[in-house]
């Protein structure tokens, strides 16, 4: 039996995970993530009972009901190096003994659903539109640091090859969504490739004072397409949710609510309203 050790897998004095601050009975297997953290209590609230409420730093968690059935709600704080952190300590909650230290024989898949904000690349997904992420190109660099396989790999050829992101030293993955989760919580919404960035400016091609490397990003990216596949948005976490759900077996699913369209120059002036729809959107499709 292998001991994950003490400096790889720190724990708190009260024996629960360094950063989420969560023990295993603390999280349910049904587990939305927000990246706001004032945006857990949008969620909760509509939970019929809370028994669970904890956080540190950006990351805060309320753990209740809706009917008999148990439901999570996270914040995960904005970026995929956030994500290796939210996801590596969710499946050690689960898949790992804390006292012992030891991977379990049996392992657990946990269901999680991100709950975020978007900008569309298409001009027929308009402000105020939902999108669900079937599949996800990652230009952070997460993924590098582990051995994940390229679910598409000709998809993502011509995808380095339209972009040019090889030039300025990008190595873009890919990266399927689940497809039970899709089928369940997005069969009314636009659904289509989506792209994450790691930063929120540059890296979507946005230009105040500084020039961005790759001219025209959102242009190249919104002309991109690949056997009738289009890429209808961008944000800053999906990626590394999909990846990291692919390599440890968790099912995982992105829905966005589209507050900018990069193609018309629009921001929507409904965004709270639109968020707290698609919230009672999805724990009304969960409570089914």
């Amino acid at each position: 039996m292998k001991i994950i050790e003490a400096s790889e897998l720190i724990l708190n004095e009260d024996g629960s995970v360094y950063h989420l601050n969560l023990l295993p009975d603390d999280i349910a297997e049904t587990i939305i993530t927000v990246g706001d953290p004032d945006r857990v209590s949008d969620v909760s609230k509509h939970f019929d009972s809370i028994e669970i409420k904890k956080g540190k730093r950006e990351f805060i968690t309320h753990t209740g009901y809706i009917g008999k059935k148990r439901i999570t709600v996270l914040s995960t704080g904005i970026g995929t190096d956030n994500i290796d952190i939210v996801m590596t300590e969710l499946d050690a909650l689960v898949n790992i003994d804390l006292k012992s230290r030891s991977i379990k024989p049996q392992l657990q898949s946990l269901n999680l659903i991100r709950i975020g904000t978007s900008g569309s690349l298409q001009k027929d997904i308009s402000v105020d539109s939902i999108v669900a992420s079937t599949e996800c190109i990652g230009l952070d660099n997460l993924m590098l640091y582990y051995n994940l396989k390229n679910q598409n790999q000709e998809l993502l050829d011509e995808f380095v090859n339209h972009t040019g992101t090889f030039d300025i030293g990008i190595q873009p993955y890919h990266v399927s969504g689940s497809e039970s989760l899709i089928r369940k919580y997005a069969s009314e919404y636009f659904k289509g490739i989506t792209v994450t960035c790691s930063g929120f400016y540059g890296p979507q091609g946005r230009i105040l004072r500084n020039e961005t490397a790759i001219k025209n990003l959102p242009d190249l990216l919104t002309s991109f397409s690949f056997n009738e596949k289009r890429i209808t948005n961008f944000e800053m976490e999906t990626s590394g949710i999909y990846g990291m759900s692919s390599l440890m077996n968790h099912n995982a699913l992105s829905l966005s609510v589209i507050v900018a369209n990069r193609v018309e120059k629009k921001f929507s002036a409904r965004a709270h309203e639109m968020i707290e729809r698609l919230i009672v959107q999805t724990l009304e499709k969960f409570a089914q």
